[in-house]
């Protein structure tokens, strides 16, 4: 297994593969991996002929300096991970300063309202710095494939939007959930969760799942009524926001219309831990 440091030595050593007409993966992460992310590492094996795992922890997508500092970095149990996966998967794990030289500033971009939306409204910045590190992972890696879990589907999104206003030649893959037994949906912030603390997060896939059912039953202000009762009564969890929105746009709805594709949003506190899922609903 190789793990880079430096972009040029990455990005020399992926032109040689390119030059042997090699298709390249990409699975940009900012680790503390779970099965979530290995499951798109392996998606991105069946799809490519060498893959490329980042790990970097962005910090121009905190718009909380805490959460930034408490985020965990496993660096050696990532690559032990990796490696159990396939061997042959490169990493590229740089310092802030080979990602942003001697200014850790974001770019301004517009993902055409896009970025408004649910997380826009609750993390001032966050898809600029989203924005800028993928634009410029991109950059190095050139990549074929790039694979996203759709946890974090706003995020989704707005890389296809990204790779769409700039020019970008690279395919999106949106991957599905990977969830714990418990329905919980994987993330790095879940190993910041007591046991109690974890099992009680499950209810937020309960009423995911219970939106489903009710969707085309009950009007969306009844079942957002229903979302914010049934979160006031559960102790352990704040709700932050619930949305039934437009799959493509992500704009909330008040009235369902034919032919559009629809998901529910769930952002919440599990204490200071921010916990987000979604659900397709048709």
């Amino acid at each position: 297994m190789q793990i880079f440091k430096e972009k040029d030595a990455l990005k020399k050593h992926i032109k040689a593969l390119k030059n042997e007409k090699k298709s390249i993966g990409f699975v940009p992460t900012m680790g503390a991996l779970h099965e979530g992310h290995l499951s798109l590492i392996k998606q991105a094996i069946s799809a490519c002929d060498k893959v490329v795992v980042s790990i970097f922890v962005n910090p121009t997508q905190f718009d909380n300096p805490s959460d930034l500092e408490k985020y965990p970095r496993t660096l050696d149990q990532d690559v032990a991970k990796i490696n159990e996966v396939d061997r042959d998967v490169l990493i590229f794990s740089p310092p802030a300063s080979e990602i942003y030289g001697d200014q850790i500033i974001s770019e301004e971009f517009s993902f055409d309202g896009l970025e408004h939306q649910m997380e826009g409204r609750f993390r001032k910045g966050h898809f600029n710095g989203v924005g800028t590190i993928v634009k410029k992972l991109f950059e190095m890696v050139e990549p074929d494939k790039a694979f996203f879990g759709e946890k974090d589907y706003q995020q989704l999104q707005i890389i296809k939007k990204l790779v769409e206003k700039q020019n970008l030649k690279v395919e999106i893959v949106g991957c599905p959930i990977h969830r714990e037994i418990n329905g919980l949906a994987r993330s790095s912030r879940n190993e910041r969760l007591s046991p109690e603390a974890r099992q009680k997060a499950s209810f937020i896939y309960s009423i995911l799942q219970q939106v489903k059912e009710d969707f085309g039953t009950k009007s969306a202000t009844e079942i957002n009524t229903w979302v914010s009762q049934e979160f006031e009564s559960y102790p352990g969890l704040e709700l932050e926001y619930f949305e039934i929105a437009n799959a493509d746009t992500l704009t909330s709805i008040r009235d369902i219309e034919n032919n559009i594709k629809y998901r529910a949003f769930i952002a919440a506190y599990s204490g200071e831990i921010r916990l987000i899922d979604n659900i397709a609903l048709n």
